[in-house]
């Protein structure tokens, strides 16, 4: 997950990691095939407790990396789940989500595996909303959103900016009392988040740190991430 050129301001921002110290909420990282090569104990050694992997995007892409980071994740005991990238200029929601689901996105209520993410930002190979209206946008959104929760039993998460949200959904509140909030913000906090949500569950705070990819944060205590893992 990139946050490409629409944050470029708020890069600087991202040097110091902005977590107050004493902070014990859980840090994680997400990754892709732009990491490679992850030596998965010196992560736990880090600090580090959950991890989200890319497996795929559109209906054209799974990454190759995703084995064998996932295996990687697991053997150390992180746990972990899969992203997806949205395409909402290529296929439907439904098909998004039935192709994530076939790659590595499934969901099992084993206290160790988060629910599927969709990773839904700027675009980065045309029009910032993939050429599609604010409604559009919503619809998409909510066809893989039920399409995984009827295939998995979960809603899966949704990682966004709020200024995309705010641009391409015109700040629909249609997700907040369904779908957990991943808040992408390189900032001190996490601000202003999209409408319908009261809080964020995950906060990815910055595009760099003492481990690869992306730093992350869960908004609560370690129990409940393993009670979110499970279900609950």
């Amino acid at each position: 997950m990139k946050y490409l050129a629409a944050l470029a301001l708020a890069l600087a921002v991202a040097q110091a990691t902005p977590v107050e110290r004493g902070d014990d909420r859980p840090q994680g990282i997400d990754v892709s095939s732009y990491q490679p090569n992850i030596n998965w104990d010196d992560v736990v050694r880090n600090g580090i407790k959950f991890a989200y992997i890319k497996a795929t995007e559109g209906t054209y892409y799974v990454s190759p990396t995703f084995n064998s980071q996932y295996i990687g994740a697991t053997n150390v005991g992180l746990i972990r789940g899969a992203y997806h990238f949205a395409r909402p200029d290529k296929t439907s929601g439904a098909v998004q989500a039935e192709y994530f689901l076939e790659h590595g996105g499934g969901w099992s209520p084993d206290g160790n595996t988060l629910p599927g993410q969709l990773d839904i930002e700027y675009n980065p190979y045309g029009p910032e909303c993939y050429g599609r209206s604010a409604s559009e946008i919503v619809s998409w959104i909510k066809d893989f959103s039920d399409t995984y929760k009827d295939r998995t039993g979960r809603y899966p998460v949704i990682y966004t900016t709020t200024d995309w949200w705010t641009t391409c959904t015109d700040n629909s509140p249609a997700f907040g009392e369904t779908n957990p909030l991943w808040i992408a913000h390189y900032a001190s906090t996490a601000g202003t988040l999209p409408a319908g949500w009261e809080y964020y569950s995950f906060w990815q705070y910055a595009d760099k740190g003492p481990n690869p990819g992306d730093a992350d944060l869960w908004n609560g205590s370690y129990g409940n991430l393993k009670k979110f893992a499970r279900g609950g």
